[in-house]
């Protein structure tokens, strides 16, 4: 590259999920200093640091690639730009001044120090006010989202993150506390990519066992609560699935509503709680029959983004690792886009052995865990073991029962509610809790 066509490049990097005029006031800048080339941050960057963007990589790509002055886009794969300054030695880079401070400004540093090596500019327009991608992007979620948008997420999560973090949700209220709780972590947004919807959590809720009495058409009518107020993708815990001759229906319906997947356990007869392990009588399908459920599930489906992930019970009954791996590799051969394992040991060498096992069998299909007893290992701890996706699956609920019980208790002693207010939210809280309240 000669000095003059150096003096002419210059660098942006950027998400352009959500596209407003402050993204419009860089790129004009930028395009006044020379040719742009636009550093556009996969799904896996993106990913890494906040949530997953609503555009694919490869939308946001061909909306970028059409912006007047953009020379060319190139993949950003990480959040640090050092590696991509490095490849083309831009003479400038271009990024509003928001960056100074907060989670980005160790980023800047490094732009900085890069630029540096080859003597470099940092070009910082001043952040334009009163627009954000954050608040776009607050907006869009009261908007909601399309069936078909929603079910894909679950698929683009698994391409983008090593680890998706799914969590339960039984109602609207505790869908909502999935959707937008969040902490800082090491200067990153961390939250809960999706939800799980029980059906323990389901048929507690209404105070029922947990034993498949909730019928499908009350199950549906909780998915749609949970639509109305969300947009992340929902995984369906499926049971059984019923009889074969059944589940293709099930698969249907859920596709349609914009489910991104079902879970079904490869069990018969009664449903008794996998927690419960040998203490109770469960009779586990046949390999054979389990897998003739499986396709009649995939002949159903009509997209690609709908997944059917079969969940093994042999570590619940006692069963070897073995079995469980035979049944994974079955379960695959027959249309399954992933596997879950179950385990009721608190002290988890069972599952680890199991995804031993199964890195071996090089299948590439998604592993999902449900650390219910093994609860001391850490998502990142499971992630070496293997697992894709981790599941707390019935900790909201079992969380607002205590709390909930407290209360009640506390009013009773005290013959008035007093005493309470401090375990409870304000009136004003509740009523600006749910959008559209005040």
């Amino acid at each position: 590259m000669t000095e003059n066509e150096n003096k002419k490049s210059v660098y942006v990097g950027m998400s352009a999920d959500l596209l407003h005029h402050g993204h419009m006031n860089i790129l004009r800048v930028a395009r006044e200093l020379g040719d742009v080339t636009v550093g556009l941050l996969t799904d896996r960057a993106i990913a890494s640091y906040k949530r997953l963007p609503y555009l694919t990589y490869e939308e946001r790509r061909g909306v970028v690639e059409n912006i007047k002055g953009v020379v060319q886009v190139v993949p950003q794969e990480t959040l640090d730009y050092v590696e991509n300054l490095k490849k083309y030695k831009p003479a400038y880079v271009v990024h509003g001044s928001d960056w100074r401070e907060g989670q980005q400004k160790e980023t800047r540093e490094r732009v900085i120090l890069a630029l540096a090596e080859w003597g470099g500019k940092l070009v910082e327009p001043e952040y334009t006010d009163g627009i954000s991608s954050t608040r776009l992007i607050n907006e869009l979620k009261e908007v909601g989202t399309t069936p078909q948008v929603r079910m894909r997420q679950l698929i683009r999560l698994l391409q983008a993150k090593k680890i998706v973090r799914i969590i339960e949700a039984h109602n609207g209220l505790s869908a909502l506390i999935a959707e937008n709780v969040s902490v800082e972590k090491d200067g990153k947004k961390r939250e809960f990519d999706g939800m799980w919807l029980s059906s323990l959590t389901d048929s507690t809720a209404k105070g029922h066992p947990d034993i498949e009495i909730v019928d499908r058409t009350s199950r549906f009518s909780t998915i749609n609560e949970i639509m109305e107020v969300t947009t992340k993708p929902i995984i369906y815990d499926g049971d059984t699935g019923g009889v074969p001759e059944h589940f293709p229906y099930l698969v249907r319906t859920l596709e349609r509503l914009g489910v991104s997947a079902v879970i079904i356990e490869d069990k018969l007869g009664l449903k008794k709680n996998s927690l419960f392990g040998t203490d109770v009588q469960q009779t586990q399908d046949t390999i054979e029959g389990f897998s003739f459920k499986i396709r009649e599930g995939k002949k159903a489906c009509v997209t690609s983004d709908f997944m059917i992930i079969a969940r093994i019970e042999s570590l619940i009954m006692g069963k070897s690792v073995e079995d469980a791996i035979t049944r994974a590799k079955a379960y695959i051969e027959s249309g399954s886009d992933g596997i879950m394992i179950h385990s009721c040991k608190k002290d988890g060498t069972d599952i680890r052995n199991f995804c031993e096992e199964y890195r071996k069998l090089k299948l590439h299909s998604p592993l999902v865990a449900v650390p219910t007893s093994y609860n001391q290992f850490t998502e990142e701890e499971l992630g070496e073991m293997g697992i894709n996706i981790v599941i707390y699956a019935n900790h909201l609920l079992r969380s607002a029962y205590p709390a909930m019980k407290l209360t009640a208790e506390t009013i009773l002693k005290n013959s008035r509610s007093l005493e309470a207010d401090a375990m409870c939210m304000s009136i004003s809280d509740i009523l600006t809790l749910i959008p559209g309240g005040k």
